[in-house]
This record gives structure tokens, sequence and C-alpha cells, in this order.
């Protein structure tokens, strides 16, 4: 007889790129992993797998076979969610995606959360790049754009705004005070970009006049915090989304320079699929985020 768990096993392993990804997931050892799928193989007798130690590849009936038990897997979630719903307590796995700016601003979120729903079990892939839900199995995606997703296959819900400032050290702002923006030009900036060479900020100011600053950064780095920190220590003029600053702008270790003078506004929101219906542990978890979250 067929063993459903051999299915979602199988499609675990396809779904984590191999037995040792699964095997860390799932907190099983690997060769009871590739045990029980060399069993399911040796049952249905095809190959699902082509493994060695230096390569892994789903066979052309595998790929095929994980479609079908992929969707055995969502089912069986969405039975378990069933039983979790009539006893009334969330509980389960979310996967969320967000930001690396935004963690901060999400961590109390996240910890309240666990706190009021023991039985919740979270995963936070914190990444500064567009994640496809479905297939990287991501139930809410947090993000931060000028403009809402328009895609009509996802749910948008809007958590905030994100503005960013020009900020750097007391005395290196003293050196922005004494002249128009154009001044930023000719000074050392710090840019939340991975890739080195030129960069172009765009400004709105006065009267709707734009103007575009073009540098090259002397120190890049996606971390809001690394950045800020260097701000701080006077090495360059930052660009940061105004909450990560807010209390060293405060203290005085931070000066706001070109007030005037703003970038086009991020909205922050998450989104997710009801492809499939929502598990009680993502609407909780939905919810909970909406209702906590403060920039």
């Amino acid at each position: 007889m067929a063993d459903v768990n051999d299915y979602v096993l199988f499609a675990e392993v396809v779904g984590h790129g191999g037995f040792a990804a699964t095997s860390r997931a799932l907190r099983t050892p690997k060769s009871t992993i590739s045990r029980r799928i060399a069993g399911l193989e040796a049952r249905l007798g095809v190959r699902l797998i082509e493994r060695s130690t230096r390569r892994f590849r789903v066979t052309e009936v595998g790929e095929a076979f994980y479609e079908r038990c992929r969707t055995i897997m969502l089912d069986v979630q969405q039975a378990d969610s069933i039983v979790s719903e009539a006893l009334g307590e969330p509980r389960g796995i979310i996967r969320c995606s967000c930001p690396l700016g935004l963690m901060p601003a999400l961590s109390k979120a996240y910890n309240t959360f666990l706190s009021r729903f023991p039985k919740a079990r979270l995963q936070v892939v914190a990444a500064d790049r567009p994640v496809d839900l479905i297939e990287e199995r991501i139930d809410i995606a947090i993000r931060v754009r000028a403009t809402l997703d328009a895609d009509a296959s996802l749910i948008v819900r809007t958590l905030g705004h994100s503005s960013r400032i020009l900020v750097a050290a007391p005395d290196l702002a003293s050196l922005c005070m004494r002249g128009d923006i154009a001044t930023l030009s000719a000074l050392p900036t710090l840019a939340t970009t991975d890739q080195m060479g030129e960069i172009e900020w765009e400004f709105t100011g006065p009267d709707n006049a734009s103007h575009t600053i073009r540098s090259e950064p002397r120190m890049t780095c996606v971390d809001y915090v690394s950045l800020r920190d260097a701000a701080i220590a006077g090495l360059g003029v930052a660009l940061l989304p105004d909450h990560v600053c807010r209390e060293h702008l405060a203290s005085g270790a931070l000066a706001h320079v070109f007030p005037a003078w703003t970038t086009e506004s991020g909205i922050v929101h998450l989104v997710f699929t009801t492809r499939r219906g929502l598990p009680p542990v993502v609407r909780a978890f939905i919810d909970h985020v909406t209702s906590n979250f403060q920039l």
C-alpha cells in the first residue's frame, strides 16, 4: 500500500534540491531520507532521482511524479490546517520573506507572534531579491516598492510607507550646509547596493525641481545598519530609510542633510496567495503583522 508520507518526503527532497538540505530542514538523518526514497523507487519500479556524491538530478518521470506529490503535500497541509482550526489554536510553519532593511522593524512583531502562538513556527527568509511565492514555497512576502504589486493572483495588504533621507556625521554635514544639493557630488557617499561603480540618486526639491546626483560610492552594502554605522563614523553621506536613522538623529550622532530634497517613498506591503487557501496559522500571522507593524 502507498505511504503518503513517502510521497510528501519525495516532494520535500525535490523542493529543497537534495538530501542534505532536506535533512537540515526536517531535522531527519540523511541516511533515513535516502533509504525511504530508495524504498519508494523500489516499490514503484522506477528511478525518480539520479544521485551521486557530486550530482542530484530529478529524472523526467520524477519531475512529473513530483508535481503530483507536491499537490498531495499541499492537501495534507490543508487537512492539518482544518484540524488546527477546529482545535482553535493556530499551529504549523509560516515561511515569510523580508528585505534585510526591514528586519529590525519587524523583529518585535515576529517575537510577539511566536509568544502568542506557541505552536507556530516561523521561517524568515531575509533577502533583498524578488521571491516567487509558489516556486519557493513562501507563504507571505514583505516588500517595499514605489507601486503596489499588480499581480492579480496575489492579495496585497499595505503596512506603511518608508522614506529615504540623506544623513551624515555632524562634521561632514557641516560641509553640506555651505552649498546646495549639487555639493553632494563632491562628497564621499555610501550606497545601498551590492555593486561597485557609479550610482544615481534622483531627488525632488522646492517647487518640484529635480536633481540627479551621480557619484562613485566609497562603500556599498545592502545592509542598512552597516551603512548607518559607516555614516556615523564620518565615512560618507548615506541615503537611508528614515526609520533606520531615527534614534541616531535624535542623539546627534547623525544629521539630516538637504532636508528640502526628497526621494520617491516606498510602500511597505505584504503579499500572499490564496491559490489553495490560507492555513489558520498564516492568517493569524498576517493579521498580527498588519496590526503590529511600526516604522
